[in-house]
């Protein structure tokens, strides 16, 4: 096993699918950053303003897919009008966001792009069903043949083959040879993935997995209504921390270790 990769069980690999369902779907990076930039509050219409390229009939949608997953919440359900804000998870996005573009810098993409289309496009690569527990197969069990890892994935070789062809467009796996049947490996992309499971899986700890603490009645009978009002007011007007996009200077890209021509067939989205 590559000592870059974080052991991971088949739980902890769907746990992490789990969370990238959650903060994948496009445009959601973008749409993170614009409230946590310029509100804490927006209404449909001031998103659209700041993400230029959707309209504010796709920024409606977004907004509220993001709802359901829990990124962002508002008063007043049936009121259209109402304002949109971070939730506590959204806001500590930062450590994930940094991450993916770390992992991106150094090993997919080295051209200068924006740092939110360069997280978005690492969401991508890693999204799909399958994706992460390949990469963790192939992690346990070094190369493999297709027959190998779609009787480890318990899947058809057809479903592995596809996976297997979108992940050596997105530059996380490559066959060792030219000829039919060669096994597959992982890239040096994706055997730097550890880091960015990690972060994942930290990020759902806090915020998905761990238990809420429990108030002793009498604690509770402290807080009196308007003393609860006035606190819910004060966490709608805190603005996102300003760290959740600041993210330390990144050291110049690591070139991964060359694969063959015919490891990178031309990535189709």
């Amino acid at each position: 096993m590559s000592a870059q990769i974080t052991p991971m069980s088949t739980a902890d690999a769907q746990r992490v699918e789990t969370v990238l369902h959650r903060i994948a779907p496009k445009w959601t990076t973008h749409v993170v950053h614009a409230i946590a930039k310029y509100g804490p509050e927006m209404r449909v219409a001031d998103v659209a303003q700041h993400v230029t390229a959707l309209s504010p009939s796709y920024v409606s949608k977004r907004l509220a897919s993001m709802s359901e997953a829990g990124l962002v919440t508002r008063d007043g359900a049936f009121d259209r009008a109402a304002p949109y804000r971070l939730s506590s998870a959204a806001r500590t996005l930062g450590p994930v966001y940094r991450t993916l573009a770390q992992w991106s810098s150094d090993h997919i993409d080295h051209t200068p792009q924006g740092r939110y289309d360069r997280i978005e496009d690492a969401l991508q690569r890693l999204q799909l069903p399958g994706t992460t527990e390949t990469v963790r197969l192939f992690a346990e069990h070094g190369s493999m043949r297709l027959p190998q890892l779609a009787e480890r994935l318990g899947t058809s070789e057809q479903f592995a083959a596809t996976r297997l062809n979108r992940m050596q467009a997105d530059g996380l796996v490559a066959r060792t040879g030219d000829r039919h049947g060669a096994p597959y490996v992982l890239t040096d992309a994706g055997e730097a993935l550890g880091p960015v499971h990690t972060a994942l899986q930290q990020w759902d700890s806090r915020h998905t997995t761990a238990l809420a603490p429990v108030v002793p009645a009498a604690e509770r009978t402290l807080n009196s209504p308007a003393q609860s009002a006035r606190t819910a007011a004060a966490l709608r007007r805190s603005a996102a921390p300003s760290s959740l996009f600041s993210h330390p200077p990144v050291p110049p890209p690591r070139v991964p270790t060359a694969v063959t021509a015919a490891s990178h067939p031309s990535r189709g989205r």
